[in-house]
């Protein structure tokens, strides 16, 4: 531990803080990119549509009126969210998956910025 200690007066920091501020920038560009993307996910064998984006947002939400009983609002309510949970969970797998590509393109060890 000590040895690598001794090591950091050869670290050229100009150089560390520029890596530094080209990861931030790479991270900004994804994000941006992931927000922009969408994913859907279907409850009730069609019933509830949720459209959820890149930053876990509902963006779109569609409900298909032959499939639904107007006086059961509980089972739709039920739906509704189990729909939304499912777009939501689909959106993150795909944030950890994009993540993971960002985190190989840097050198970063596997899992650094999936969490």
């Amino acid at each position: 531990m000590f040895d690598a200690l001794k090591n950091m007066g050869n670290v050229n920091f100009g150089e560390l803080m520029k890596s530094a501020q080209e990861m931030q920038e790479k991270m900004r560009k994804v994000q941006a990119e992931l927000s922009s993307k969408t994913v859907t996910a279907d409850a009730g064998a069609g019933m509830v549509l949720a459209t959820v984006n890149g930053r876990l947002e509902l963006v779109k939400l569609r409900i298909d009126k032959d499939k639904i009983d107007p006086s059961d609002t509980e089972l739709l309510e039920d739906v509704i969210t189990a729909a939304i949970s499912a777009a939501q969970r689909k959106a993150a797998e795909m944030m950890k998956r994009e993540m993971q590509v960002v985190a190989g393109e840097l050198g970063l060890p596997p899992g650094m910025l999936s969490e």
